[in-house]
């Protein structure tokens, strides 16, 4: 045991420091979807709350998928900064920033065009649908300035500053509630706008927090090192394809796993609009520990980043599991506040005793899969930092997509055990993926590692 301590408490307290803030602003994201589901399902109703999760279902693939490829700047940042080639990492973020702004404007096109049309042919409830497209729309335009503060943001986690998109957050999600209640209930002389309120909040929300991030970063002393290679004659097709080159395979990643939650929620929905409202529940909560995880993972990248960059491979792989074990135990007390409060939490969204009922059982598998799920995360994050992302994409399309939502439809649909059987298949899928990534993590980092020896 003293040994054990030895080889990793140091690691424990290193990591914490930095994830703990990346955490935070990682839950900011989830955490505005929380506080649009609260105030719905008390404000607006059932229908309205099944409403929200359609459209969260939908836009969850749209937001990873825009995320994922702003993820490959930060492993990037982190192994130059390993190697204090400081003019460099302002050279990313000129590349990263022109790519994100790109993307952010293909993905609301995508939304525009696409998704607002495809809720039409889901099979989905007509109520539910009418209120969805309105919100569907003002969310897909809050993509351009939410990517636009996830490069900034990215960059400054990179190099290890991680407190003020923290701040900024925070800060974010309070304004959304401010205004989404507004806008919902109709104060201060303000027209009911329903679902379209949390859509408006959301908007001006994450506009507020992309100009605070770029103004930070772009005039704080802390990074005047840094931007000194932030220029437009920075911008070149081989930085491009040094960032995409992670940056895609990172949102194929997270978009297999989010888009098959989504197609969860389309399977459900066609079951009703009571059982997707308590699957878009239980689903929120899950994903508020996952987003938790997720910036774990962040943090476990840019330590895996700065290590792999100054081959420092035993120190990496030390830290890489001292990060299994830090998350391991959060999804372990989180599972069980999931299991001992399941007839409670589901209040916080709505009265709806048919509801509460329905999510009350899916918060039991929600707590079954906290821990393939914080697993698989921090095995993609610590890949991710060392530039291995191709076979985890492989890994992830397997595991959602060839083993748990065709277990999900079949056990839900043919085997007639509703919204608990899609779950069931969704549970297999993590498993799938936690264990495969730690078998991929476990054999790279060896590799390396025996080879300094």
């Amino acid at each position: 045991m003293k040994q054990f301590l030895a080889t990793y408490k140091p690691h424990y307290r290193d990591n914490l420091k930095l994830a703990i803030p990346v955490v935070i602003s990682q839950l900011g994201h989830i955490l505005v979807q929380t506080s649009d589901s609260i105030i719905v399902g008390h404000f607006a109703g059932t229908v309205a709350l099944a409403a929200v999760s359609l459209v969260n279902g939908l836009f969850m693939i749209i937001m990873v998928l825009g995320l994922g490829l702003s993820y490959g700047l930060t492993p990037l940042i982190a192994q130059q900064n390993g190697q204090d080639n400081f003019i460099e990492c302002g050279k990313l973020l000129a590349n990263s920033l022109l790519i994100n702004i790109v993307s952010s404007i293909v993905l609301f096109m995508l939304i525009y065009f696409g998704a607002v049309l495809a809720l039409n042919h889901l099979n989905q409830s007509p109520e539910v649908v009418a209120q969805a497209k309105p919100f569907l729309l003002l969310l897909g335009l809050s993509v351009i300035p939410m990517l636009l503060f996830t490069t900034f943001k990215q960059f400054a986690e990179g190099l290890g500053f991680t407190k003020q998109a923290m701040y900024i957050s925070i800060w974010g999600n309070v304004l959304n509630i401010v205004l989404g209640i507004t806008f919902v209930k109709g104060l201060l002389g303000i027209h009911p706008m329903g679902v379209r309120g949390v859509g408006l909040s959301t908007l001006i929300d994450r506009s507020m927090m992309a100009i605070i991030m770029a103004v930070y970063v772009l005039r704080s002393a802390k990074f005047k090192a840094y931007l000194k290679g932030f220029l437009l004659a920075s911008i070149n097709k081989i930085r491009i394809r040094q960032i995409l080159k992670i940056g895609a395979p990172v949102a194929m990643q997270y978009t297999f796993e989010i888009s098959a939650f989504s197609g969860a929620a389309i399977i459900i929905g066609t079951m009703g609009a009571v059982p997707q409202a308590a699957h878009q529940i239980a689903l929120n909560m899950a994903s508020i520990t996952y987003m938790a995880a997720n910036g774990m993972a962040a943090a476990a990248a840019i330590k895996s980043g700065n290590f792999f960059g100054a081959k420092r491979f035993h120190d990496l792989r030390h830290s890489a599991i001292a990060s299994y074990h830090v998350v391991l135990v959060f999804m372990s007390v989180t599972a069980l506040m999931f299991t001992l409060f399941n007839h409670w939490l589901p209040w916080i969204y709505t009265s709806d005793e048919r509801v509460i009922t329905i999510a009350s059982q899916l918060l039991i598998l929600a707590a079954l899969f906290q821990l393939f799920d914080g697993a698989q995360v921090i095995g993609l994050g610590v890949l991710r930092g060392m530039g291995d992302v191709n076979v985890p994409t492989v890994i992830t399309f397997l595991a959602y997509w060839v083993v748990g939502i065709p277990v999900g439809y079949v056990l839900g649909l043919h085997f007639h055990l509703g919204v608990m059987g899609v779950w069931y298949g969704l549970v297999l899928g993590l498993l799938t993926a936690s264990i495969l990534l730690y078998f991929r993590f476990s054999q790279i980092t060896k590799r390396h590692a025996s080879q300094v020896q």
